[in-house]
């Protein structure tokens, strides 16, 4: 994923058409792949370097995502953060591959983003799977290993649980984030071509 050419201002842009910050911080970059056409704002933080397994512990340093891994496990994914095309992921976002304890290690799985998604500010993103034409609200927090479906809407400040299962067309909100309706046409997400994302991803960087 490294970028090819510089943008002018903000954005450096790379052969596939990714839009990346310069005040984003991308760490781990060989285990991170953007489809294209994808945005990463200022302050955006993707942690493709959480693609080794560590010792579980109790101490401070297992809630410490600078901490740095000590063992390699072979099954784990060569790619932590996949992220799929025309997908936007706003100012202060955090997105990490989801984790659990197997054999007193923590182990990392890919984080799997599909196509034409919204990722708002300061959310933070540790799904399993995240569908298509996905919208993910301002200050989200999505749980380790939830599965959030095609066209589904996650409202402003929603906290989905670990493991949780958002099924396709439905808004979830709250703390703990629960169905409270479902996407229509009026809702705001955008038809199969993804034309909203496409306008997102046409302006950034523009004077």
């Amino acid at each position: 994923m490294p970028p090819s050419k510089a943008a002018k201002g903000e954005y450096i842009e790379t052969d596939t058409g990714n839009k990346i910050s310069r005040r984003s911080q991308i760490h781990g970059t060989q285990h991170i792949v953007l489809g294209g056409k994808t945005v990463i704002q200022a302050e955006a933080v993707i942690r493709g370097d959480l693609s080794l397994s560590r010792p579980a512990t109790t101490s401070n340093d297992a809630n410490n995502p600078s901490t740095p891994t000590q063992a390699q496990n072979p099954n784990t994914p060569s790619v932590a953060v996949n992220v799929g095309r025309y997908t936007y992921i706003s100012k202060s976002a955090i997105l990490r591959p989801p984790s659990k304890v197997m054999g007193g290690m923590h182990v990392f799985t890919q984080l799997r983003i599909g196509e034409h998604c919204f990722v708002g500010e300061g959310a933070i993103v540790e799904a399993g799977s995240v569908g298509s034409h996905v919208h993910i609200g301002k200050g989200a927090v999505i749980g380790s290993l939830v599965i959030i479906k095609d066209y589904a809407w996650v409202l402003d400040d929603a906290v989905v649980p670990a493991g949780m299962v958002v099924p396709s067309w439905c808004v979830v909100g709250g703390r703990p984030a629960r169905i409270v309706g479902e996407v229509g046409e009026g809702y705001g997400v955008e038809g199969a071509e993804g034309g909203m994302m496409r306008e997102m991803y046409r302006v950034v960087g523009r004077p």
